[in-house]
Order: structure tokens, then C-alpha cells, then sequence
């Protein structure tokens, strides 16, 4: 392998759209793109990783053959995805909803090339680098398709409303504090260019950890702005989101929408309780006395909407492994609820089909220097192409404050 740099003649933009085409050939590929927002511990502007060299696929012992993976091949970047319900195997649970999807439970793979963005350079890793970046440059962006399909929800409004009290019983009778109650939207016979979907999704939807990831016949079309969880010289940070708000027509409208929601008595409470979850997930992987809340009730402002982003760092004990990490924290505990277990649990009972990749994570280790980076699979389409199935899932907390059943909104 032999790694080299070139200047990139046409835009940033516009060349990343020609090596996500060219890469389509590839059964395996992996796309971050922090959209310029990366923070002080993201690494990459955007990367792009394909062609399996190795790969680890497994629905069941999954940590267990995973750490084996990842200890197989040090020195790598290695890109992949965890599935939701991994929950299962750390805990005694299981998922009764129905999986149309059918992705793996968990992916993994050695790259053969992978290509790093800069301000304005593109730095590739292959066999070939300079047969890469032309075959790249010489690739043409297709022409932009319509694309029609026709989305429906699992659940009926009446549905959904049901759902709602039962989670709300839950909360009165203490069973619980908090739980994200989350629902799937879907497409039956649904044809389109996911390449195509994920720019689209990107240009209206920037985020600062967007993800394509394609494996066969599976493709993951991402728009997260949430991290889960990354290691970054022997510190763990997680930054979980409770907290969100539409984006107002001007400035003066979303100065006073943040003035609102640093008031909100059900956004903090969401936020403190997501906090304590992380903060006592972490501790399990931590050197004693090292977990703290660095910052609370952030609001980070996107496209369209407003989020309130708390973040928790610890130090890793070096006697816990990195997937031992993940098997203590998984899944993010925005997505569950609070306590977590019991939030699954109801989760588990009333949610009409599995969650799989939606609310899971995708994300890489750096085994060279021992560092991970992982996001929260939200505000992302999951599509399997051989089945032409269409599917995308939507969440939102449900707390102790009372609120009568028409103040819901944005659910359908």
C-alpha cells in the first residue's frame, strides 16, 4: 500500500460526488463526511473507504468474534456498523419486531483504498494512487433522476396515541422516567439511486457526522448530528442529545427559540436524566474519578433544527478493551430512555418493528492509534435494494410532563 496526496482541481464537493460514484462499484463502501463542523476530537474532513480486504459479519457472539477481528488487524482503519438490537446480547432482552431489512447485526471491514480529504487536497491509500485519482476525476456525476416513492407509516395516528399513554402509564406508575418512543416509516417496491438520495439528504441536511455506507445489497443513507461515542488519547467522550427545536425564520427568531429552550423544564429534565444514564454507563470503563459532565445543555444550531447536546468525557481504563467499552455503553442511551434497561424493555413491548442500524451506530476504529470515533443512527434511510425496501424511523422522548394528546406534534 502507498499512500499519496494530490491538489484537487475541482471542488471539494463536486470531487467527493465523483469518488462516491466511481466507488459504486465496490460492494463495500464507507463515506464520512463531517460537513465542516468537525469539533476538537473529530479527524477527518471526509473519508471515503472501500473494497473489503477482510471483513467481519455476525449476528450473534458479536463482541466477542469483533474484538477477535479487531485484534487480527492492527495498524487499520476499519470502518462498520452496530446494530440496535446488539441489546439483546448484553443484556436479557429481545426484540419481537418484525425486520424487513434484514441487515447483519454487525459489519466490519479491512479497506483496500481509502481516501482522506483536506482543505484542498485528497490523500489516497492503495496499491495504485495515481490510477485512483484519475479514474476519479475522469468519472461524470450523472444526471439528477426523479424520485418517487411512496411513504408510509407502520403505525395509524389512533396507533401511535395508544403507544403514547401506555409509555405514559409507564412514567406515573415509576416504572420509568423517560422513554423514546420511536416509530417506522417505510416504501414497499421502492427504486432509487441511494448515491443520489445521500446527496440530496446531505445538501438539505448537513451534519457533522453524515454517513454512506454500503454493504451488497444494503445501504445506509445517514444524516446524524449525534456522536456516541469516541476515544481519543485514552479519553472517552460521548455527547449525547436531548433537546430539539425547529430553526426560526431569521436570527432574531432563534435567539429567542434557544432563549426558550435553556428555559424548558422538559428539555433540561430530558437532557440531565440522558446525562446521568451516560455518566453512569461510562463509569464501568473509566479510571475511578474521571467521569465528569465537561458541558451541559449546549445548543448547537443545524440546518433546520436547534439541539441541546450535553458532553461526557472519562479516562478508559486500560485493563478494559475498546469492544468491552461499547458492550458497556451500547446502545446510546439518548435511544433508549431512562433507566435504560427497563426503557428497552417497553420499548421492546409496544415499538411495531425492529429498530436494526436506527438507533445503532456506524462509525471506525483506528487500530494504529487506538482510537474510535461512532455516531447515533438517526435522521437516516435504510434501504435494502434486492428487496426495493424503504425505511426510515422517528423518535421522540416522552417524559412526566403532562401534555394533552393534540399538543404532539411532527409524529406524522
Amino acid at each position: 500500500m502507498r499512500i499519496e496526496s494530490f491538489d484537487l482541481l475541482d471542488s471539494k464537493d463536486k470531487f467527493h460526488q465523483k469518488a462516491l460514484h466511481w466507488s459504486g462499484q465496490f460492494d463495500e463502501i464507507s463515506f464520512f463526511n463531517s460537513n465542516g463542523m468537525s469539533d476538537q476530537w473529530g479527524k477527518f474532513e471526509q473519508i471515503l473507504a472501500v473494497k473489503a480486504l477482510f471483513s467481519f459479519r455476525a449476528n450473534e457472539n458479536v463482541f466477542d468474534q469483533l474484538d477477535t477481528f479487531l485484534r487480527l488487524h492492527q495498524s487499520q482503519f476499519i470502518p462498520g456498523f452496530l446494530s440496535y438490537d446488539l441489546k439483546n446480547e448484553i443484556e436479557e432482552l429481545k426484540t419481537t419486531g418484525k425486520d424487513q431489512l434484514e441487515f447483519p447485526e454487525a459489519y466490519f471491514f479491512v479497506p483496500a483504498i481509502t481516501l482522506r480529504w483536506t482543505a484542498d487536497q485528497v490523500h489516497i491509500e492503495a496499491e495504485d494512487p495515481v490510477k485512483i485519482y484519475q479514474a476519479i476525476s475522469d468519472t461524470q456525476i450523472p444526471a439528477i433522476t426523479p424520485i418517487s416513492v411512496q411513504v408510509k407509516s407502520r403505525w395509524t395516528k389512533c396507533e401511535y396515541v395508544k403507544a403514547f399513554e401506555n409509555v405514559q402509564a409507564h412514567i406515573q406508575r415509576g416504572d420509568i422516567y423517560e422513554v423514546n418512543l420511536c416509530q417506522e416509516f417505510f416504501a414497499d417496491d421502492a427504486d432509487i439511486a441511494p448515491m443520489e438520495v445521500y446527496h440530496r439528504l446531505n445538501t438539505i441536511s448537513p451534519t457533522p457526522f453524515s454517513s454512506f455506507f454500503k454493504v451488497g445489497n444494503h445501504f445506509i443513507m445517514s444524516a446524524s448530528p449525534e456522536r456516541f461515542l469516541a476515544k481519543r488519547q485514552g479519553k472517552l467522550i460521548s455527547q449525547p442529545i436531548k433537546g430539539t427545536a425547529k430553526r426560526g425564520a431569521n436570527s432574531t427568531e432563534d435567539q429567542q427559540i434557544i432563549a426558550d429552550m435553556l428555559r424548558s423544564k422538559k428539555e433540561i429534565a430530558e437532557n440531565v436524566m440522558i446525562v446521568d444514564l451516560v455518566r453512569n454507563d461510562l463509569t464501568r470503563s473509566a479510571l475511578p474519578g474521571t467521569v465528569e459532565a465537561t458541558r451541559l445543555f449546549e445548543i448547537q444550531s443545524f440546518e433546520q433544527v436547534h439541539q441541546m447536546i450535553s458532553t461526557i468525557t472519562c479516562m478508559q481504563d486500560p485493563k478494559v478493551a475498546n469492544v468491552d467499552v461499547f458492550r458497556n455503553t451500547f446502545p446510546a442511551g439518548s435511544m433508549t430512555g431512562a433507566p435504560k434497561i427497563a426503557a428497552m424493555q417497553i420499548c421492546d413491548q409496544l415499538e411495531a418493528r425492529k429498530r436494526g442500524i436506527y438507533a445503532g451506530s456506524i462509525g471506525y476504529f483506528d487500530t494504529m492509534r487506538d482510537e474510535f470515533d461512532f455516531n447515533v443512527v438517526i435522521r437516516s434511510l435504510l434501504y435494502n435494494k434486492q428487496k426495493r425496501y424503504l425505511s426510515f424511523h422517528t423518535g421522540g422522548a416522552v417524559t412526566n410532563q403532562q401534555l394533552p394528546i393534540r399538543s404532539i406534534k411532527n409524529v406524522f
